[in-house]
């Protein structure tokens, strides 16, 4: 199965260097690529640690803004302005954590999902973030005041290399023996408790890299687009990351990068994909669907949960391990 992984990893990787000589549009991938890293961060806490967190918006939004800001007020470097939306999500992270870690379940998720509406709150009333406008025109700059990034195609490499080091570090991280730690949490955490293990700083401290990792998806999102808006800090980019999760595969590696692809293909697509279906079978009505992305993920949400418990990804092994039970 390793062996499978690393050749899928290897063909996906060469993909998305190839992709923007084989006509994909790059702004379009790196944005694909900022939500990946954020659903992969995502599934880091819930995947491997079970801790439902319904306030992540908070650390991608607000570090967008951070990271916006330092860009275009105080004059940044890219790398810099990264590095300090990076360390702002690790520092709500670690606010948020100090907050709700002690508690389980959904009084935990509530916790989370009340402390991000206060940031929502902050980012529409405070001067810097544009308020209802957004953050707008961030240039992006030139990397180490050398490598200019306002070519799509320079920034599209720079993107990726970041995207795959982060993803390379949560693969680090969850078979490292820190990670094998927060695995038991979820698994058993009476039991984690009765071996010894200081069960709240390991939770606290999985909070905390995925709030960081986050944080670095929205920052580069920000430098990508130019922009960062109330979206990228209301509830609603909390319960979309946790979609692409759980339509990908909770607890996978892969499953993440298959969740955020399919969620934001059906909502940058789907009304091209109308408009074809309606020229094919001459029924009007699927020029509509692009006005319903809202009501067609839901559906596929649905579907996903009643045919894939485990999610894409989780269904493909799921199904490759029978297939190797049954060889043996």
């Amino acid at each position: 199965m390793k062996k499978i992984s690393t050749v899928v990893y290897a063909l996906l990787l060469v993909s998305l260097i190839a992709a923007p000589f084989l006509g994909a549009y790059p702004v379009f991938v790196m944005k694909l690529m900022c939500f990946a890293l954020f659903a992969s961060a995502f599934n880091l806490l819930l995947g491997y640690t079970g801790l439902l967190s319904f306030g992540h918006a908070a650390f991608f939004g607000g570090s967008a803004y951070v990271a916006g800001h330092a860009i275009k007020a105080w004059g940044l470097t890219p790398e810099l302005a990264l590095i300090a939306g990076t360390l702002t999500g690790a520092l709500l992270g670690w606010v948020f954590g100090v907050l709700a870690i002690r508690r389980q379940g959904i009084y935990f998720a509530m916790i989370t999902l009340a402390l991000a509406q206060m940031m929502f709150f902050v980012a529409l009333q405070a001067k810097f973030t544009g308020g209802e406008d957004g953050l707008q025109g961030v240039p992006r700059g030139k990397l180490f005041g050398v490598i200019d990034l306002q070519n799509d195609l320079t920034m599209y490499y720079v993107a990726l290399i970041i995207v795959v080091a982060a993803f390379l570090l949560i693969v680090r991280t969850i078979h490292s023996p820190f990670g094998q730690v927060l695995k038991g949490i979820k698994e058993n955490e009476p039991r984690a408790l009765s071996l010894g293990y200081d069960v709240s700083r390991f939770k606290l401290l999985a909070f905390v890299i995925s709030a960081a990792l986050s944080g670095l998806a929205g920052s580069l999102k920000t430098l990508v687009l130019g922009f960062a808006t109330l979206s990228d800090v209301h509830w609603t980019a909390s319960g979309q990351v946790i979609l692409m999760t759980l339509v990908g595969g909770l607890g996978t590696l892969s499953g993440p990068l298959v969740g955020s692809a399919v969620v934001e293909l059906l909502e940058n697509k789907i009304g091209e994909f109308g408009n074809l279906l309606a020229r094919v079978t001459s029924f009007e009505w699927f020029n509509t669907l692009g006005e319903s992305v809202t009501m067609v993920t839901g559906l596929i949400f649905v579907i996903c949960v009643l045919a894939f418990r485990r999610g894409v990804m989780g269904e493909i092994i799921a199904f490759i391990d029978r297939q190797r039970g049954r060889a043996k």
